[in-house]
C-alpha cells in the first residue's frame, strides 16, 4: 500500500453525471491490478473527513483513472477539481479478479458504473490469452460508459440503446455466446444486480467473482466497516477492503 499525494492531470465528462479523473501516480499505476481500487481524502480539510473508495478505471504511464458519478459531497468536491490540484492518496487496496485459470472466455458484466474494474480487467484477460465478452447496462444510453472495453453488448432500461432491460437479463438472453465455452463470469455493479448475477451463473454451473461496494472508510481493515457474511469457515465476516472487494460466490453469501 503506498500513501501518496497526487497531481491532477484532467477531468472530463464521459456521460451524464460521469466524469473521469486522471492525476499523475506513478507507483500506483505501476501495481494495481483490476479489481483492486484506492481509497482517496478528497478535500484537504475534515469535511468530509472520511475517504471515498474508487476502483482504479485505467492506467496510462505513470496515470492513474477513476470513473464516478456526482452523488453527494465527497463527489462533488472531486468535480469540482482542476488541473494541478492535489489528491491524497491510498493505493492499491484489495483483491483483484483472479484472471488465470482453466478458463476460455471472460464474460464481463457491470452494471452502472460497475464497468470501473473492467477495462483493467480486459488488459489482463487479454494478457492472458483469454476470450473476453462484455455486458453493461445503465438506465438509458445517456448514462452508458462503453469505452476501453471489448466486444460490448449493452442493455438500457428504457430500450434506448441496445437490449431493452437490464444486464442480467441481458446476458441470459445471450447464453449462447458463451454456454458451449469454458467460461468464467467476472461482475461489478449494485447487489442486487449481483445476487442476479450470482443466481445465473449458480444455475448454470458457471464460477463466478463478484466485485462488491461497501463503505470502506480505512481501505484496510482497521475501522471493521464493511463487512461480508461467509458461507462456511472459521470466520462469521470477511471484510470488502481486506479479503475483497473480488470475492468467489461460492465464498460468500449474496
Amino acid at each position: 500500500m503506498i500513501h501518496t499525494i497526487c497531481r491532477v492531470r484532467s477531468l472530463h465528462q464521459v456521460a451524464d453525471n460521469t466524469f473521469v479523473l486522471a492525476f499523475q501516480a506513478p507507483e500506483i499505476a505501476l501495481r494495481v491490478q483490476g479489481g483492486q481500487f484506492i481509497n482517496i481524502k478528497v478535500i484537504e480539510g475534515t469535511d468530509p473527513l472520511l475517504r471515498r473508495p474508487f476502483s482504479v478505471y485505467r492506467c496510462d504511464g505513470d496515470e492513474a483513472q477513476i470513473i464516478f458519478t456526482v452523488v453527494g459531497k465527497g463527489s462533488s468536491c472531486l468535480q469540482r477539481k482542476q488541473e494541478g490540484d492535489t489528491l491524497d492518496v491510498l493505493g492499491p487496496l484489495g483483491v483483484p479478479f483472479s484472471v488465470d485459470g482453466d478458463f476460455q472466455t471472460a464474460v464481463l458484466v457491470g452494471g452502472g458504473l460497475g464497468v470501473a474494474p473492467l477495462p483493467l480487467t480486459t488488459q489482463a484477460l487479454q494478457r492472458q490469452g483469454k476470450k473476453v465478452l462484455t455486458f453493461i447496462g445503465a438506465r438509458t444510453a445517456a448514462h452508458l460508459v462503453p469505452h476501453h472495453l471489448q466486444n460490448v453488448h449493452i442493455a438500457t432500461d428504457d430500450g434506448s440503446d441496445g437490449f431493452r432491460g437490464n444486464v442480467v437479463e441481458l446476458i441470459i438472453d445471450k447464453l449462447s455466446l458463451f454456454k458451449h465455452q469454458r467460461s468464467k463470469l467476472f461482475a461489478c455493479g449494485p447487489t442486487k444486480m449481483l445476487s442476479a448475477v450470482a443466481a445465473f451463473a449458480r444455475e448454470h454451473d458457471i464460477p463466478c467473482e463478484v466485485s462488491l461496494e461497501g463503505p470502506m472508510a480505512c481501505g484496510f481493515g482497521i475501522c471493521q466497516g464493511c463487512p461480508v457474511e461467509l458461507v462456511r469457515g472459521e470466520r462469521k465476516y470477511a471484510l470488502i477492503c481486506k479479503d475483497g472487494p473480488t470475492f468467489d460466490i461460492q465464498q460468500i453469501k449474496l
